[in-house]
């Protein structure tokens, strides 16, 4: 079984805020958790929906709830760039940037940055 140590498997996103919002309330939330959605008008509906595209605001949420349940907390992941390699985002971004520079490298006659330095 692959979840067998995870202890938030079977926990739904929306059962965790709501615990979390019980406990802390907004305010309170908003103070341990660095995110407009908690700050400005919050609500369950948007705060879901920016906690499902977000990774790292996610990621902060299950800690904290992990913390306040005195659960075991996840073993950090050292990473030079801050970010999770299952951030789509971030994927994206990189996929985006490689197709430019194999693009600008074929441009010319084989010099590279031929269309910015000239010929």
């Amino acid at each position: 079984m692959t979840q067998a140590n995870n202890p938030l498997h079977g926990i739904k996103l929306e059962a965790l805020l709501t615990d979390l919002v019980e406990h802390y309330g907004w305010e309170g939330l908003a103070d341990r958790i660095d995110v407009r959605c908690f700050k400005n008008d919050p609500s369950m509906k948007s705060s879901l929906r920016f906690l499902r595209k977000t990774l790292w605001a996610r990621e902060k949420v299950e800690y904290l709830y992990l913390k306040m349940n005195k659960l075991p907390l996840p073993a950090k992941k050292p990473r030079e760039d801050g970010y999770q390699s299952s951030d789509k985002a971030l994927r994206k971004a990189a996929n985006k940037r490689a197709e430019n520079t194999t693009d600008s490298n074929k441009k010319g006659d084989g010099q590279v940055n031929a269309d910015i330095w000239g010929s």
